[in-house]
């Protein structure tokens, strides 16, 4: 069994980190017939992920993304192709989202 797994940091904040998790999610289930469930938290959200041969999931916090996969035996021969698909796709849409608005420094 392959195991992937990808960090990405980003200025988003939590409510347009959830917008862009759910557009991956979307993605997937389009592009790779993954089933995807997405549970919103307080501080963060996951969404589970899974096919055949394939099972996972994205940890979406206000400033970061943590993705872990588990690839079976036969799409574990692909695991370089798969990750670096993954990666290519959530750095589109993160780079895609506006960056969450800072407050004015006070004077």
């Amino acid at each position: 069994m392959a195991d992937i797994h990808i960090e990405r940091e980003h200025p988003l904040g939590l409510p347009e980190a959830r917008k862009v998790a759910f557009k991956w999610a979307e993605q997937v289930e389009e592009k790779f017939d993954m089933q995807c469930t997405y549970e919103e938290g307080d501080t963060c959200d996951e969404v589970s992920f899974t096919r055949s041969g394939v099972k996972g999931t994205l940890m979406v916090a206000k400033d970061r993304f943590v993705l872990d996969a588990h690839l079976g035996f036969l799409l574990g021969a692909f695991k370089d192709r798969i990750e670096s698909e993954i990666v290519k796709n959530l750095d589109a849409l993160i780079n895609k989202a506006p960056a969450a608005k800072k407050k004015p420094a006070v004077k």
